[in-house]
């Protein structure tokens, strides 16, 4: 069995925008990925490590443990082996409580792509290859997140472009949620149900075509 580690916030944690309640897992878009890989004869595990809030490489003054950083080489080595790392973060590197701009969240992300290249796992396991996603670009934040992610939506413009970047230097695979969905007109910034499926069916096939398995 292959197993793949997905590391994300609550865009894939499940979050039903505008609430604090979770999509149950076959909803969400890794369920969603682990059961279309399923229907295509791969013999996999998704793990998922999602945390509502998590940044790539900044701390929440008011939670602790968002730096997605830290902690990130201890997640790699005690689940391992695994062939796959997914990583679908930096919606909230643009949290109001930060001044960053695209290139900035990309190079958080770079940070997180050479702590996995780096982290200790046990002779004869391999090192996981790491497949970068882009976020949806963030909308005019609405309903009980709008002041937490105040003018985000013109901070992150550029996201996708720089974390290709980030694939074309340190020899990742990327792929660009927003090429097949966009975030819940409800609150901007996270995924409706059908939003999660679309994304979970299209990074299968995207997973497919690298030829992991």
């Amino acid at each position: 069995m292959v197993q793949i580690l997905i590391y994300s916030d609550s865009l894939t944690w499940g979050i039903i925008p505008n609430t604090r309640k979770r999509l149950p897992f076959e909803k969400r878009w890794p369920g969603v990925f682990e059961n279309t890989l399923h229907s295509e004869g791969k013999n996999v595990k998704v793990i998922e490590n999602c945390l509502n809030g998590r940044r790539t490489t900044w701390s929440d003054p008011f939670k602790n443990g968002r730096n997605g950083s830290e902690g990130l080489s201890e997640v790699i080595e005690m689940n391992s082996p695994l062939r796959l790392v997914i990583l679908m973060l930096g919606t909230n590197d643009f949290q109001c409580t930060h001044v960053n701009d695209a290139w900035l969240s990309a190079q958080g992300t770079a940070k997180l792509v050479n702590i996995i290249k780096q982290s200790p796992i046990e002779p004869g396991m391999p090192v996981p290859k790491i497949f970068i996603v882009a976020p949806p670009r963030i909308t005019e934040p609405k309903g009980s997140i709008a002041c937490k992610l105040k003018n985000a939506e013109k901070r992150c413009i550029g996201l996708a472009n720089e974390l290709e970047k980030v694939e074309q230097e340190m020899s990742v695979m990327y792929f660009d949620a927003g090429s097949v969905t966009e975030v819940s007109i409800v609150d901007g910034i996270h995924l409706d149900e059908p939003q999660h499926e679309v994304l979970g069916k299209a990074i299968a096939q995207a997973v497919i075509g690298e030829e992991f398995f």
